[in-house]
């Protein structure tokens, strides 16, 4: 599969938009977006496993309980979670998309991204309801993906496209996520749309795949989102036959889902508040699928690795240390590390000890914006793969006055 240009306007039948109503003080910054499909589509979600949970993922989940959704609405800004009335204000976001489009209410999934705990005035957003319903095109997807974004400093959308049936389809998503990302579904904001013509029900099977090997594995500061969402809407109109079962069809819907997936998560790790590097732990060797993703999310999760990789410091000893408490079993003798970038790669661990290295080299290697933690166990023949970021000066400073 290839990249291609486009985000969640690449497949047939869907226009999207992004406007600034009012909710965020800066009149530059966009915050409210809307995703429409032309016909009713199959929907399924994941969402976060915080006990505080945003308002929009619980009428989110009722809407979409019959498995179809027509459009998505979204604010940045406020994140309308511990609210009193944030059912009240993500139901009326639903409503007021069913009065300027005459989407049902129903048919709408929801969601909202800023400051926790924060009250949430509607008015804005009804205020600008009209020019965001004015504003939809099938050249939108941009404009949507903007006015999600909060501390993320740049767009992230992605396209492919593939055949199923005999059938032309395309999927294509956009996302937002920074800061407070170690998600257990998905992380923070993810919508993705495809006119392939899937079932709800294997819709949401592919989702919950899918996520095990991508958005879980994610890890910018450790911190679980209360409004982390994975919404996927596909409407059919690429006209191959629906996938209903298991089967060929099922595989090449996941291997797309997948390659948009993955590309996703990339951006989204790389774009870590404060970060200036992407870091990909790949664990290969392992006993099982879940210890490998445990010990890649371990070492992707280490502030002491990703201190160390802001400082281009090739201190394997602290993924050696990450792996030790990571809870999987290994053995740790038989384990090997190496480092590697566009610059190349260098070993600088085999047999869980040290070996001669240039560190001259490690330096040319560790100063590439992306760096590759590559850890070979000797326990059997499962792999994974975690995406992090490092850690900087800026996000304490990021963080320390996010709210004021």
């Amino acid at each position: 599969m290839e990249y291609i240009e486009g985000g969640v306007c690449t497949a047939k039948g869907y226009k999207a938009s992004g406007v600034h109503c009012g909710i965020r003080k800066n009149k530059s910054k966009k915050d409210l977006a809307l995703i429409m499909s032309e016909v009713r589509a199959s929907a399924a979600s994941v969402y976060t496993t915080n006990l505080v949970k945003g308002a929009p993922i619980t009428v989110t989940a009722n809407n979409i309980s019959d498995g179809y959704a027509q459009a998505i609405i979204c604010n940045s800004g406020n994140a309308n979670t511990c609210n009193a009335n944030g059912i009240e204000i993500a139901t009326e976001m639903c409503k007021l998309v069913e009065k300027h489009t005459g989407i049902k209410e129903k048919d709408v999934i929801v969601a909202s991204t800023g400051v926790i705990g924060q009250p949430l005035d509607i008015t804005p957003i009804a205020d600008g309801m009209t020019d965001l319903v004015d504003n939809l095109n099938s050249n939108g997807s941009a404009d949507a993906a903007a006015a999600i974004m909060t501390t993320d400093t740049v767009l992230k959308e992605v396209a492919t496209e593939f055949e199923i049936s005999g059938k032309k389809c395309r999927i294509g998503g956009i996302a937002k996520g920074s800061g407070m990302i170690h998600p257990n579904m998905a992380t923070m904001l993810v919508f993705v749309t495809t006119d392939c013509a899937i079932s709800p029900e294997m819709l949401h099977k592919a989702i919950k795949l899918d996520v095990a090997d991508t958005f879980n594995m994610i890890s910018v500061d450790g911190d679980t989102s209360t409004n982390d969402m994975l919404s996927v809407l596909a409407n059919g109109l690429a006209g191959n036959e629906s996938i209903v079962t298991d089967g060929e069809d099922f595989c090449l819907f996941c291997q797309a889902l997948n390659f948009v997936t993955s590309a996703l998560c990339r951006a989204i790790a790389k774009d870590g508040e404060g970060a200036t590097k992407l870091l990909e732990c790949k664990v290969t060797g392992a006993a099982d699928k879940e210890s490998a993703r445990i010990i890649a999310k371990s070492v992707i999760c280490s502030s002491l690795v990703k201190a160390a990789m802001f400082g281009a410091d090739a201190n394997w000893g602290r993924v050696l240390c990450a792996i030790g408490y990571s809870g999987a079993q290994t053995d740790i003798n038989k384990v090997s590390v190496s480092f590697s970038s566009s610059a190349g790669e260098i070993v600088v661990c085999e047999n869980g000890a040290g070996v001669d290295f240039s560190e001259d080299k490690a330096k040319e290697i560790l100063v590439c914006k992306d760096i590759g933690i590559n850890v070979t166990l000797g326990d059997g023949n499962a792999s994974a793969t975690a995406y992090g970021c490092d850690l900087t000066y800026d996000y304490v400073r990021i963080n320390g006055d996010y709210r004021t």
